[in-house]
């Protein structure tokens, strides 16, 4: 029997109706599950594919098809009106940066990518996960992904055998590189925001010590995260975790911020992790017009130029992939060459500033106005609509609150680090599980979709 999806579900009940088909069903979840943890593979190594398209990406593109192949065997329409609209029309925008690019060959690589990420793999994970025990596996994916880069980003801390940082090779950068030192942040951050919602609210049959390791995990996930000395994960993680956290309740929000508080002075002020680095590092946020450094001064200059490739194409923007060549045209010449890269087993590299580090005005200066409007406004959309069903599954005592925490959560943090970041890397494919699981809260409404 196919998956039936309808908008404006009634609040859910707290027992969750067996999935049709059965246990059988849950091998479809591992094309999923894989491309998760695969994405810990290093790229260069065991993490290329053919064509250098890392495995996890093809992994992704095995899950879709799966997918596509139970529905042409099934032959049920499985999204309704509103999911197809909110998951879909992303594509309009892509097409029309896509054919009106100054070159629509180079743009089609970026055309696909998009495609891959914000609509096939989200609509994928959506028409794939049967229940909120489906639903709870994949996060735990996230968690269990987390977990091993955040070790491996600890161990680099410790033996110095991490990314350049300030002199010192004791970035935390995970198995990503120094290539991609947003990698391992983002993946310990999407872990932190799970697991501390799985703390706060766990599933009907989680006992007291599952929600006491799912605490734990999160606490011992700020680790990393620190050492990652990525601004933008801080300031996501926090978001997407105040989220969880407000959204809980009352009592158990003031207990929980009370605990992370305390949490917090003991490992920078009590173990003294790299207290002074980061102290600097957060400090450099502030510092925008008085005394930026150059990574502060660069990524202003680059928004800037976004900004002036949107006002000359207000409507469709330079096309996809077109920000690197029109970067300088727009740029200031305070803008630096590259940003420098070494540590993490690479030799010194200048890596080369091809994008403005934030999603936002990505897609606004390659998509212009209209493509902007269609593809944030799905997420905002998805966040909305994620919100509003938690608030109702809290009023019809849901037994998949944890659920719905989760997706919220994960869903805030992605909104909040677009702005700080854009995509790129191996860890990109979990931009599209993320959305995924966003879009099956808040638009899934089968029966089982939210019970526990």
């Amino acid at each position: 029997m196919a998956l039936t999806v309808t908008a404006a579900p009634a609040p859910p009940t707290a027992r969750e109706a067996t999935p049709p088909g059965g246990p059988g069903h849950r091998w479809t979840l591992l094309p999923l599950i894989a491309a998760v943890l695969l994405v810990a593979l290093p790229p260069g190594t065991l993490g290329d594919g053919p064509a250098g398209v890392p495995v996890a990406d093809l992994v992704s593109g095995a899950a879709v098809l799966v997918c596509a192949g139970r529905l042409l065997l099934l032959r049920r329409r499985p999204l309704s009106p509103t999911a197809a609209a909110v998951l879909g029309l992303p594509v309009v925008g892509l097409a029309v940066a896509t054919v009106t690019a100054a070159d629509p060959v180079a743009a089609l690589p970026g055309f696909v990518r998009y495609l891959q990420v914000f609509v096939l793999v989200p609509a994928t994970v959506v028409l794939l996960l049967r229940n909120a025990r489906d639903f709870r596996v994949l996060a735990g994916a996230l968690v269990v992904l987390a977990s091993i880069e955040g070790g491996v980003g600890v161990h680099q801390y410790v033996t110095g055998s991490g990314a350049s940082y300030m002199g010192e090779e004791i970035r935390a950068v995970g198995t990503f590189g120094p290539g991609d030192v947003m990698g391992m942040a983002t993946v310990v951050g999407y872990g932190l925001v799970a697991a501390t919602a799985f703390a706060l609210r766990g599933s009907p049959g989680a006992t007291g010590r599952a929600r006491l390791w799912a605490g734990a995990t999160a606490a011992l996930l700020a680790v990393p995260l620190t050492l990652s000395f990525s601004r933008g994960a801080w300031i996501a993680t926090a978001a997407g975790a105040v989220a969880v956290i407000v959204l809980t309740g009352l009592r158990q929000a003031v207990r929980a911020l009370a605990v992370t508080g305390a949490a917090a002075v003991v490992l920078v002020g009590g173990f003294g992790i790299g207290s002074d680095m980061i102290a600097q590092r957060l400090t450099s946020i502030t510092e925008v017009t008085s005394a930026p450094d150059r990574s502060v001064n660069d990524r202003y200059t680059m928004w800037a130029a976004a900004t002036g490739m949107w006002r000359e194409q207000p409507a469709t923007g330079v096309g996809l992939k077109g920000f690197p060549a029109h970067r300088d045209g727009h740029a200031s010449i305070g803008l630096s060459s590259g940003s420098d890269t070494e540590g993490a087993g690479q030799e010194f590299r200048r890596q080369p500033l091809l994008s403005p580090h934030n999603m936002y005005l990505l897609v606004l200066s390659e998509q212009g106005l209209v493509g902007c409007v269609l593809l944030a406004g799905s997420w905002l959309a998805l966040l909305a609509a994620g919100i509003r069903r938690l608030a109702r599954a809290r009023a019809g005592g849901s037994a998949a609150l944890d659920c719905g925490l989760v997706a919220v959560g994960l869903m805030t943090w992605q909104t909040v680090d677009f702005l700080y970041a854009d995509i790129g890397g191996p860890s990109t494919l979990l931009t599209g599980i993320v959305l995924g699981l966003a879009a099956w809260w808040a638009l899934a409404a089968h029966e089982g979709a939210t019970a526990g």
